[in-house]
């Protein structure tokens, strides 16, 4: 025997009633045009797609820009990872250049052997930095300013040079590749071109 339907409220038997009604009208509108129903599905579908591909594309680049940067800064630390150590060498290459430099022939006869012993101290030390990318920048008396690779430590009015050439060299300079590490320091010329 079946169960006979409790009785609902009034009230929630109409709420109930309506509820139905608009999930019938719902349903009848949807089959009424399955075609518009589809293609509104194909577009939310395309709109998706393209975001989706969107987000992909860019997540491509991001991706590569970071390969592209990490290689540039694995590159870069092999070339100039060794900077500092490299600037922490120069006073010692200075040193010993300085040292050969206020030998004369007394101290050469005296002490011959110290002097060869420094002379190829310092030719090792050179070869070393040469090994690891580290060039000397040498100018001479006379060649022109460059701001890029010298250091001005003073200027003087000189008879004979032009404003802007180098008139005394006191330091090289050094570069580890592309890298400036020390200016050479150089005097230079402030006589007015006349």
């Amino acid at each position: 025997m079946a169960e006979p339907k409790p009785k609902l409220h009034p009230e929630t038997e109409a709420d109930v009633s309506q509820d139905q009604t608009a999930q019938q009208d719902a349903d009848a509108s949807d089959y009424a045009d399955p075609y518009l129903a589809l293609e509104a599905e194909l577009e939310a579908l395309r709109k998706e797609r393209d975001e989706m591909r969107d987000r992909m594309m860019r997540a491509l680049a991001d991706a590569e820009n970071s390969r592209k940067r990490a290689e540039k800064d694995r590159r870069d630390a092999q070339l100039y990872g060794g900077s500092k150590i490299a600037r922490d060498i120069l006073p010692v290459y200075d040193n010993l250049a300085r040292a050969l430099n206020a030998v004369n022939e007394d101290t050469r006869s005296a002490a011959g052997g110290l002097v060869e012993g420094v002379e190829l101290t310092l030719r090792e030390l050179t070869n070393v930095m040469q090994k690891h990318g580290v060039e000397r920048i040498s100018p001479e008396v006379g060649d022109m300013f460059d701001p890029h690779a010298h250091q001005a430590m003073f200027e003087a009015p000189v008879p004979d040079f032009k404003a802007g050439q180098i008139i005394q060299v006191m330091a090289d300079g050094f570069k580890l590749y592309e890298q400036l590490l020390r200016p050479a320091h150089v005097g230079v010329s402030s006589t007015p071109a006349g």
